[in-house]
């Protein structure tokens, strides 16, 4: 694999203002599921998510080869984000009367993202034989999504489902030509993370919008704060940190297959749960009172067990292990699902935030001599450093007990 390209840095203004556009998608992502609140519903909301997803993923992996604020390219990327405004504003109707602007445009996105992996392929034969080998499902899932948009009831959502399943084999196949700069793709990633989390907090205005302002829902918009922070925490006070020193301890091929299973395909559910927890707080914060029907229910509770299982499958592919919190954490808000249905919108809410808050709680205690380790060793660690480090950890707890 050639090593004529630098390693990228930060991220850059113009990425993150493709990235403001995907805010966008997000935010029409959560109002559709919020005017179509069945199983269907939630079932297209998916189908919409992980579109979207790979098409901003693809150009988070572009961006890590090629500086997109450079000559031709920022044009390039410019062209991307208006292609990607239309996606964005035809998803309400992505599975009916703009279903086929929706698939026009998102095949824009795709053509314009390979022109640039061509571009960023420029004296490396092996990425350019491995985005040739990407060349065929970028036209197909498209193509597929144009031609449900010519159909309705389950022909167009068996399409959209072959769509998905091209999307999600596109990454295995030629990945390993890639080159990952850590950095910068750590970053990015991150990003994306707080972006799905300021649609939770946009949740919460809508959701409040039109109801009488008063204590319950001033309660609920604390609440829902409150388990977003928790988010926040579980990603960035510690795993973030995890993540690029495995990625920089990593080379070659085994960092490309790293980056592409803990970063392209785990952060997917990581962002929807994100996504179907901030339809679940709207609904909530809308209506406090009263039990949440099952959709909403299921976006309340299941969207953040949905980020948490993410969690630990990421450890299970990083360090071999389950781990206690999140595991548990996980199983304690799918099994409030059905509660939330029964008891008032507003303690099902509290409910989801006393679990988020008694996992941090328990991660910030219980692991505090690892977690501030790794804390201090920030700029570069080993995963053997980090297995030593734990199990001094339990060591020493285990002497405190005796």
């Amino acid at each position: 694999m050639s090593n004529q390209q630098p390693e990228r840095g930060r991220v850059t203004p113009l990425e993150l203002f493709f990235d403001l556009v995907f805010v966008f998608a997000i935010t029409q992502v959560t109002t559709f599921l919020s005017h179509e609140p069945t199983w269907e519903g939630l079932l297209r909301a998916v189908l919409l998510i992980t579109v979207l997803w790979w098409a901003w993923s693809a150009y988070a992996w572009l961006t890590n080869l090629l500086d997109p604020e450079e000559g031709v390219v920022r044009i390039l990327v410019f062209a991307a984000t208006g292609a990607m405004l239309i996606v964005s504003l035809a998803v309400p109707g992505a599975f009916g009367a703009d279903a086929v602007t929706f698939a026009v445009a998102y095949l824009v996105v795709q053509l314009l993202n390979l022109v640039l992996f061509v571009i960023a392929s420029r004296g490396d034969h092996d990425l350019f034989r491995a985005v040739l080998t990407t060349l065929p499902g970028l036209l197909l899932a498209p193509s597929l999504l144009l031609v449900a948009g010519l159909l309705d009831g389950s022909g167009q959502l068996a399409l959209w489902g072959a769509a998905v399943v091209v999307l999600n084999v596109i990454p295995l196949i030629g990945i390993r030509s890639f080159r990952v700069s850590p950095e910068h793709f750590v970053e990015r990633y991150g990003l994306i993370i707080i972006i799905a989390l300021g649609e939770s907090i946009v949740a919460l205005g809508v959701g409040a919008a039109g109801v009488p302002f008063d204590a319950g829902v001033i309660t609920a918009a604390l609440l829902g704060l409150t388990i977003s922070a928790c988010v926040w925490w579980s990603y960035f006070d510690w795993l973030v940190i995890v993540g690029h020193a495995q990625l920089l301890e990593a080379t070659g091929v085994e960092r490309a297959m790293l980056a592409r299973d803990a970063y392209a395909y785990l952060h997917m559910p990581m962002l929807g749960g994100i996504v179907l927890f901030a339809f679940g707080l709207r609904t909530t914060v809308a209506d406090v009172g009263n039990p949440l029907a099952t959709v909403p229910a299921v976006g309340l509770c299941g969207g953040i067990a949905l980020y948490f299982a993410a969690h630990v499958v990421l450890r299970l592919r990083v360090h071999g292990g389950w781990g206690r919190g999140r595991p548990i954490a996980t199983v304690l808000l799918l099994a409030l699902i059905p509660l939330a249905t029964q008891v008032p919108a507003l303690v099902a809410l509290a409910l989801v935030a006393v679990v988020c808050v008694a996992l941090i709680a328990y991660e910030t205690l219980w692991h505090r001599e690892s977690r501030a380790w790794i804390r201090t060793h920030r700029d570069g660690f080993t995963l053997d450093e980090v297995r030593a480090v734990t199990t001094q950890d339990r060591g020493t707890r285990r002497r405190r007990r005796e």
